[in-house]
């Protein structure tokens, strides 16, 4: 069975930090790009960043960029999402995603999904 689970969320102040942790199962980890996407009520799901697959290349959405880091280990099967400089902009549920072709933003094109896990940040 193809599983991705996340952890790490929780309750945080505006300016502090969480790791989410999105541990893979069920399927190759290291032939699909590892997506983070997040999601409120009322507005669209949004991509947040993604991990490649071929060459551990990077991508972020501008209003993460420098605040986030996305990351990865192979051996564990385990994408990590290091969010620093929380704002309560950023609270959302978060999502991992898998993608067998490349990293997209496009979440039509995800292939495997997480449950997700609920981010709130307070001021």
């Amino acid at each position: 069975e193809v599983r991705l689970v996340e952890s790490g969320g929780g309750l945080v102040q505006a300016g502090g930090s969480l790791r989410l942790s999105c541990v893979s199962s069920g399927f190759t980890f290291d032939d699909y790009a590892i997506s983070w996407f997040r999601q409120v009520p009322g507005r669209e799901r949004e991509g947040v960043a993604c991990i490649s697959r071929q060459d551990g290349s990077r991508y972020y959405t501008d209003s993460m960029k420098g605040r986030f880091t996305i990351s990865k280990d192979n051996i564990k099967n385990t994408v990590y999402l290091q969010m620093n400089s929380l704002e309560p902009e950023d609270t959302a549920v978060y999502k991992c995603a898998a993608n067998l072709v490349a990293c997209t933003p496009l979440h039509l094109m995800q292939d495997y999904w997480g449950r997700g896990i609920q981010v709130t940040v307070s001021l």
